[in-house]
């Protein structure tokens, strides 16, 4: 550990020695679905706003990309401040430029300002989750409870459900005030993130060198470079933009050679490459991830173009999804059963994305409904599934970049979401561009279930076993990073 946790500014008595500080809670929680509900509103909104600058599907797609790029790069870049300097000071900072990018979206005269405005969401949203699973750790090691199962299922459940609110949410907002209201949420938002964070997280103050080594900003640049290069050519593959994956593969091969040899690294590759359980995690991150968003945009967008539906009634729709999202994750939250989980969930994304095939420009209304009913139950399912793991599976001394890490890999199956909608709906969102998108999220899904019924290492995650494990890790991590202390 490379710092401790003091008494917030606006605490009056010391937080029960035994239990989980609840006035954490609030600001946890309400910074970490700052980012899902900015990015799940833009979806009924993405028609308004291109009809309002006349711009086609293929420059809008880019209010998407632009804000899941920034957030893929901001999570473990942000994440692993957290975890040299505390969480308090990172939190604070985010969601402050969380306001900021509100009122810039909100006054955007042009759809380039508009972009920027997303950009800058990405980077402000990256800090409270990293923050939350910091915070988390560092309760559940000062406490003594191995399982915090209340905790992590209140951060799951708040995120998916606002992921899924948020279309429903975004289409009546659009309806009372248009679509710059999508943006001008985000104010108050971040006004209550600054008072509540103010008021109760906790001050940190250092207890070791590990942080006066200094930030690893040549890792982060590389790794940044990295990403940014792959995404941009995999949102347009093109044979005339070659130089991006031949930039990306240099810049993963220095970022490698880079962090291998630091003493502090960004991204401890070492531990990390060994952890084959948690890189399992992630790709599952990434493939569950692409399947929901791409649902939630590609469908979104058929119900308005291809089914003739309203900005206002195409969010409506989503309802059903969001309903069985949070009951299956309410339910099912305390227990942690994460194998149990992801087999279900692929399962049923498996049934659902076949459904899309049978959906037609005339279908029955209680079908889109059924269909949007059935794919929420994976959204709640896999969500737990993966934060729980990653919990278990990551390194207590890096926590919060881990979560950085995983929040990128659902960022990048989110940038994947986009791109594929793109290249369905090159024009328009109509049936047979909806059908192909189906049998590409059909094959990710299966995907999906193949990775979970191979790993053997998810029927043996207990808390027992990874309290041992973790603790090793923690070991190994304190050991190679501040020598000659215990």
């Amino acid at each position: 550990m490379t710092s401790k946790l003091l008494k917030g500014p606006g605490r009056d008595t010391q937080p029960s020695a035994t239990a989980f500080d609840r006035h954490l809670i609030a600001p946890m929680i309400l910074g970490s679905v700052l980012n899902p509900i900015n990015s799940s509103m833009i979806a009924v909104a993405l028609v308004p706003i291109g009809i309002a600058f006349g711009a086609p599907p293929a420059e809008t797609v880019w209010l998407v990309s632009a804000l899941y790029l920034a957030t893929a790069v901001g999570q473990p870049v942000i994440g692993r401040l957290v975890d040299m300097y505390g969480p308090r000071r990172l939190y604070l900072v985010g969601t402050a430029l969380v306001g900021v990018a509100g009122l810039m979206g909100a006054l955007a005269p042009t759809l380039g300002v508009l972009i920027a405005a997303r950009v800058l969401l990405g980077f402000g949203t990256s800090a409270a989750y990293p923050a939350a699973m910091r915070l988390t750790r560092s309760e559940a090691e000062r406490t003594g409870q191995d399982s915090p199962a209340g905790v992590l299922t209140a951060l799951a459940v708040s995120g998916q459900t606002v992921a899924v609110v948020g279309p429903a949410l975004g289409g009546l907002l659009i309806g009372v005030g248009g679509w710059r209201v999508v943006f001008t949420v985000n104010v108050p938002l971040s006004a209550a993130c600054l008072v509540l964070g103010a008021l109760w997280l906790p001050r940190t103050r250092k207890e070791s060198a590990a942080g006066d080594r200094g930030v690893d900003l040549p890792g982060m640049a590389l790794f940044t470079a990295m990403l940014v290069a792959l995404m941009l050519f995999l949102m347009g593959p093109r044979a005339d933009r070659w130089y991006l994956p031949v930039l990306a593969a240099v810049a993963a091969v220095a970022f490698a050679v880079r962090e291998l040899r630091v003493p502090d690294p960004f991204v401890d590759l070492r531990v990390l490459g060994g952890n084959v359980p948690l890189l399992a995690t992630y790709l599952r991150q990434f493939l569950a991830y692409t399947t929901a968003y791409a649902f939630m945009y590609g469908f979104t967008q058929w119900l308005e173009e291809g089914r003739g539906l309203g900005a206002s009634t195409a969010g409506l729709a989503l309802v059903p999804l969001s309903v069985s999202a949070l009951t299956v994750s309410t339910l099912t939250g305390r227990r942690e059963a994460v194998r149990a989980k992801l087999v279900a969930g692929s399962l049923l994304q498996l049934v659902g994305c076949g459904a899309l095939l049978l959906v037609h420009s005339g279908s029955p209304v209680w079908l889109l409904l059924a269909v949007g009913a059935v794919l929420g139950v994976p959204q709640g399912l896999i969500g737990l599934a993966a934060q729980t793991a990653l919990y278990r599976q990551a390194d207590p001394a890096r926590i919060a970049s881990a979560a950085g890490l995983l929040r990128t890999f659902m960022y990048l199956g989110a940038l994947g979401a986009s791109a594929a909608t793109a290249a369905f709906f090159p024009h328009r969102a109509d049936t047979a561009g909806l059908h192909g998108l189906a049998l590409f999220l059909v094959a990710g899904s299966a995907l999906l279930l193949a990775t979970t019924l191979v790993d053997r290492s998810l029927g043996s995650l207990t808390p027992r076993e990874t309290t041992r494990t973790t603790a090793r890790a923690s070991t190994r991590s304190t050991s190679r990073n501040t020598p000659g202390k215990a």
